[in-house]
């Protein structure tokens, strides 16, 4: 069973204690239905969701149970780059997929996490890479900082830095590609740009130019369109170097694209935080 303990602060004059978990915390009416009957203390008693808080008062929730079905502990080493009671934000290496899916027998993330966290942890990947894409993931312990985050991302609230080397490159050495992106059939995997797309946005600079003469970018996926990165590179004639599904041969390695930074707002203390991971 999942629990949490926050202390109320900053409240002035009377306010219930599911406005202060909803107001305040940002718990969702749904997740507040979930945990009312017996799952909400307030100074270790069981209270009614129309009991008034003060500053000072500690409220218990605890959650209903989940299961990660599927999801095996491994004990696979991870990279812990920042943990409190709310998140984990890891380090994921590449060639490691975020979650099992049908058709794949590798060790996931989320094997990983299950295993560092314990065998009773629900796995919610708050932020996603694909397998071949490594760095910086952000992980909730809980259904209420999923739920949090989960309403960050769909207001477009987290803001992630990548390193990207294409082939070539880009002119000008600093743009913005807004283009459209859909998935090229329905049995496809590949997406690319077409006006009936979803409206997509991707920052880009050039940082260095390697011996090859191919570009080191920064690039930032205002939107997160599946492959968005890979799509908008290839679709200004410049590829990520070595990938197998965008360039215009199939690469011989792995295409290099690394997520070195995410910001976001914590979802209890509603501090900006931003944690990065060291670049390749």
């Amino acid at each position: 069973m999942e629990k949490r303990s926050v202390t109320v602060e900053n409240v002035t004059g009377e306010m219930k204690i599911r406005d202060y978990m909803k107001f305040r915390l940002g718990f969702s009416s749904s997740l507040i239905g979930k945990v009312k009957y017996g799952g909400v203390r307030l100074n270790g008693e069981v209270v009614h969701m129309r009991a008034a808080v003060k500053n000072g008062d500690v409220i218990e929730v605890e959650y209903p149970e989940e299961n990660s079905e599927n999801v095996l502990p491994m004990a696979i080493p991870l990279t812990i780059l920042y943990e409190d009671e709310d998140i984990l934000v890891v380090d994921k290496p590449c060639d490691m997929p975020i979650h099992p899916s049908r058709g794949n027998h590798l060790p996931t993330l989320a094997n990983a996490v299950r295993y560092y966290m314990g065998r009773d942890f629900v796995f919610r990947a708050i932020t996603r890479l694909d397998r071949d894409t490594s760095g910086v993931v952000l992980i909730a312990k809980n259904q209420l900082s999923a739920a949090v985050l989960g309403r960050e991302i769909m207001a477009q609230g987290m803001k992630k830095l990548y390193r990207a080397r294409v082939t070539g490159i880009p002119e000008p050495r600093m743009g913005e590609i807004f283009a459209p992106i859909v998935r090229e059939s329905e049995d496809s995997i590949r997406r690319v740009v077409r006006e009936d797309g979803k409206d997509s946005l991707t920052r880009y600079r050039v940082i260095s130019v390697d011996e090859e003469g191919n570009a080191l970018c920064e690039v930032e996926p205002v939107t997160g369109r599946t492959h968005q990165i890979r799509v908008h590179m290839a679709h200004i004639g410049h590829p990520l170097k070595d990938d197998f599904l965008y360039g215009t041969q199939p690469g011989e390695r792995v295409y290099e694209l690394r997520c070195v930074s995410l910001s976001f707002t914590h979802p209890l203390t509603k501090k900006r935080m931003t944690v990065s991971v060291r670049e390749v």
